[in-house]
């Protein structure tokens, strides 16, 4: 299934962004772009990004995609190059919902939950492991096994799972901890269907975490690509023996 768009953080500091438009939905849009530290100008400025408020955005809208300028039209998906999403904050962790202007409502209504399951100090947590990147490196020097661990401690219940609340000395502890030897597991999943959102949630958690996913051909894509971007696809008639360390998921397809 093709994404609808691709999500990008862009960083704004000190850049021009083109903002035309007066009244509520413009001032919104220009307390954002400060937020954001990005230089709020007009139309005629050299700018990469341009945000159009107004009630018939349609000329401006042709006028600076004829300068190859992206531009977002207020509540006028259909003209939007980019859009901007929901966002909930806890710096450096930015969480951003986007509905590609379909709903910004709904986008809202997703953030508002969001705010109350992520905890307040989720962005210390972020900087501690920041911090601590070299300690990590040095005790998991192993890409992959840095990987496993560093994805055991966040996962639910693991000693640093983001949605808990944490002390400033979390990161610390982990590192101090005694390492847990992680044997081979295998996940089996047959599908009941084609359609991703058909997934159980014991299922979609497996493929969220998996190390590896053993598939056979028929498995369709948009199921593959629940699975961590970095996890071994392995098309396979079978999965092997032996799967190997940590978290392997075997996924047949309908029968």
């Amino acid at each position: 299934m093709a994404l609808a768009a691709l999500p990008l953080f862009v960083k704004l500091a000190g850049r021009p962004v083109i903002l035309l438009g007066e009244g509520e939905a413009a001032d919104a849009k220009r307390r954002l772009l400060e937020r954001a530290g990005a230089r709020v100008v007009g139309e005629n400025a050299d700018a990469a990004l341009a945000i159009v408020a107004l009630d018939e955005p349609e000329a401006a809208v042709e006028r600076l995609r004829a300068r190859g300028i992206l531009v977002n039209a207020v509540d006028r998906a259909e003209l939007c190059d980019f859009t901007l999403p929901a966002i909930v904050d806890r710096d450096p962790v930015i969480l951003a919902i986007g509905t590609g202007g379909v709903s910004a409502g709904l986008a809202a209504a997703l953030r508002q939950r969001l705010e109350t399951l992520l905890p307040v100090k989720l962005g210390k947590l972020a900087w501690a492991l920041s911090t601590a990147r070299g300690r990590i490196r040095a005790r998991w020097p192993d890409a992959a096994d840095r990987r496993r661990a560093i994805g055991a401690a966040l996962s639910e219940g693991g000693l640093l799972d983001p949605l808990a609340e944490h002390d400033g000395d979390s990161v610390e502890l982990w590192l101090a901890a005694p390492e847990v030897v992680r044997g081979s597991e295998l996940v089996r999943i047959r599908l009941r269907s084609d359609d991703p959102d058909d997934l159980t949630l014991r299922d979609a958690r497996a493929l969220a975490r998996a190390d590896r996913i053993y598939h056979r051909g028929a498995v369709p894509t948009a199921i593959l690509d629940r699975a961590r971007a970095d996890a071994a696809r392995i098309a396979c008639d079978a999965p092997p023996a032996d799967p190997g360390a940590g978290l392997s998921v075997d996924v047949e397809p309908v029968a």
